[in-house]
């Protein structure tokens, strides 16, 4: 029996190139065509995105900003940021986020959210974190769905945020608990 080599680790600055494709293949299939020409139009193709990644990979704002990224060998095929939680009423000693989570939308349902999710709450814990929370859109089921199938809840909080084309994109904030 031949086993999958898979893991989740802690980005490199060399994984820039791996996260940028993987968002970018994620951003075209969540988004529709205007978002491409839209990055166009601003110059944000792979080699910028890259850049990018790599800059923000080597000087992380803080030691509890993390990078976590899900590897098939050693290609990326999914990504996460956690930092301490920013919202009001946060208390950013204790609460912890996932500001970003993404799987390679060719790469779905072969565990590799499962495992970058777990690790995202090992980080958090070992951060010394004993909340977890997440803001996920109102209308990602399937997102929403992974969540709470691995044990986190909406805590009630909401959110509206303004989006390129004057619009809103409501979004609902799940937690679990760390401990």
């Amino acid at each position: 029996m031949v086993s999958a080599d898979v893991s989740v680790r802690v980005g490199w600055p060399a994984d820039a190139p791996g996260i940028a494709s993987v968002q970018l293949r994620s951003w075209q299939q969540r988004y529709d065509a205007e978002l491409t020409a839209l990055l166009s139009e601003r110059g944000i193709g792979p080699e910028a995105l890259a850049e990018s990644w790599r800059a923000s990979l080597s000087r992380p704002p803080e030691a509890r900003h993390r990078a976590l990224v899900a590897l098939t060998h050693d290609v990326v095929v999914g990504f996460a940021l956690t930092l301490p939680a920013t919202d009001p009423d946060a208390d950013p000693s204790e609460d912890g986020e996932i500001v970003e989570f993404t799987v390679d939308p060719d790469k779905t349902r072969a565990g590799h959210g499962s495992r970058l999710l777990q690790a995202c709450a090992d980080t958090l814990e070992a951060d010394r974190f004993t909340r977890a929370v997440c803001w996920v859109s109102t209308d990602d089921d399937a997102y929403r769905a992974f969540l709470t199938s691995a044990g986190w809840a909406p805590d009630g909080a909401t959110r509206e945020l303004a989006d390129e084309s004057g619009g809103t994109i409501k979004q609902v904030r799940l937690h679990t608990s760390l401990v």
